[in-house]
Formats: C-alpha cells, sequence, structure tokens
C-alpha cells in the first residue's frame, strides 16, 4: 500500500497525521466546555487507555506478522542456496558437455539471484532466472537422454527444489505482504486514539504536550519498521545474502 513512498517520509507523514489528530481532539473539547457552561463534561481515563491499548495490541499483532515473514524470506534464502549447491555438485556427474554447461549456467543462476535484491532489478532478474530455469531442464533432459543413470535422475530432483524455492522467494518478496486493509485499520485507529488522547487533555485542562509526542513518536517508529520489514531489499533492515555469496564464491573456487 505504501510501495510508492519512501520510506523515510512514513515517520514525518505518521507524525502529522498523530500530532494533528491530538489537537483536533484538543479542540473539540475546548469547544464543548465552551458551550457547555452549566455542567462539566468529565473526563475518561479508561477510554483513553482502552483506545491505546487497542492500537498497541494492533501494532503488536502487525509487527509480529511482519517479523515472522521477515524470518521467513531470511530461511529461504539459506535454503534456496542449499538447493543450488546440491544441483552444482550432482551436475559433476553429468555427461559432457551437459555438466559444464549445467555448471555455468548454475554460476550465472546465482548471480542473477543475487542482482535480483535490488528494487530496480527485481523485474529483470526474475524474467532471466524463468529463462535459466529453461535452459537447466533442457541440459538436464539432454543428459538423461544421452545417459539413463541413478544420477542423472538425482539432479533433476534437486533442479525441481531449485524451482521450487524460486517460487517460495518471489511469494515471499511479491505476494505474502501485509494486506492494505490491515494499514488502513492500523492508521484510522492511530487518528481515533489520538483524537482521544487530546479530547482528554481538553476536557481535563492539562496538557503534557512532551508526553504525547513521545508517545506519537513512538507509535509513527514502530510503523515504519513494520513497513521496512515488509518491504524486502527496499529500506535498512534487509536479508542477509551472506550464503548466496558464499555459495557463489565457492562455486569460482571449485576446479
Amino acid at each position: 500500500m505504501f510501495d510508492a513512498l519512501p520510506l523515510w517520509t512514513l515517520i514525518p507523514i505518521t507524525i502529522f497525521l498523530g500530532w494533528a489528530a491530538v489537537e483536533l481532539g484538543y479542540r473539540i473539547a475546548k469547544r464543548r466546555k465552551l458551550r457547555a457552561k452549566d455542567h462539566t463534561e468529565a473526563p475518561a481515563p479508561p477510554i483513553v487507555a482502552a483506545t491505546l491499548g487497542l492500537l498497541a495490541f494492533l501494532v503488536a499483532f502487525t509487527f509480529g506478522a511482519a517479523a515472522s515473514r521477515f524470518e521467513e524470506r531470511r530461511q529461504a534464502v539459506l535454503a534456496e542456496s542449499n538447493a543450488i549447491n546440491t544441483s552444482y555438485l550432482r551436475a559433476q556427474m553429468l555427461p559432457d558437455p551437459m555438466a559444464a554447461n549445467a555448471r555455468n549456467l548454475l554460476r550465472e543462476y546465482v548471480d542473477v539471484r543475487l542482482s535480483g535484491t535490488q528494487p530496480d532489478q527485481f523485474a529483470q532478474a526474475l524474467a532471466k532466472s524463468e529463462d535459466l530455469h529453461k535452459r537447466l531442464w533442457s541440459e538436464a533432459v539432454a543428459a538423461a537422454q544421452k545417459e539413463k543413470s541413478p544420477m542423472t535422475s538425482l539432479f533433476m530432483s534437486s533442479l525441481n527444489d531449485v524451482f521450487a524455492m524460486h517460487e517460495k522467494r518471489v511469494t515471499a518478496a511479491v505476494y505474502n505482504r501485509i494486506p492494505a486493509g490491515i494499514w488502513i485499520g492500523l492508521y484510522v485507529l492511530l487518528i481515533l486514539a489520538m483524537s482521544v488522547v487530546g479530547y482528554y487533555e481538553g476536557m481535563s485542562g492539562t496538557r503534557h504536550t512532551l508526553a504525547v509526542f513521545g508517545m506519537v513518536l513512538a507509535f509513527s517508529t514502530v510503523l515504519a519498521m513494520i513497513a521496512d520489514l515488509d518491504r524486502p531489499g527496499r529500506g535498512v533492515l534487509e536479508v542477509n545474502q551472506q550464503s548466496m555469496m558464499d555459495l557463489r564464491k565457492s562455486m569460482s573456487d571449485t576446479p
């Protein structure tokens, strides 16, 4: 939902919305006090606490979901590098020239996977990966036609694992995201909660500007962290690609 906005803009935008809601609630409360001079509406701290508690619960739930998806993407990188390494080792047992061709294609495949971590190269890397899938499978079929052996079957099985991990990583990066409805609910609840806080301040006649601003800043920071976790390859919290880089280095060192 927020992919069009740079991550660094989310904190100031959220702070503005939260603080504007506080001011709106405060001004509504002051007007009600001026119009109703004959009776005073008692402030309701339990309502403020309940609203903030509900907001905190939804934020914690969303943060947990985003963190679990981030961990899933991290584990997928490790699983994919292991699957590629298995295929690379089994390719040695294929008949020539399919063995050399398959290993060269797998080296290229790792390079493509590493380049796909950059947002501006993701679409190109995705198309290139799917093309390499077809070329790798063609080499496996050619090897099976030339020499039927258990190692050829094992190589084809490991290639299936590589293809499956590719689909899993693409699904985790593109489709398995926090739904827009949850984001809308978070921001609507944030505005309502901050409005209730401002309303309480107006009815009680006391302002806690620094404390309220700190609360708005805290919620804004957490929401920005959730967006960062939910946006692969575009923020500060990125999935470590060290296992894939180690695999590429081992491929270069292999005679």
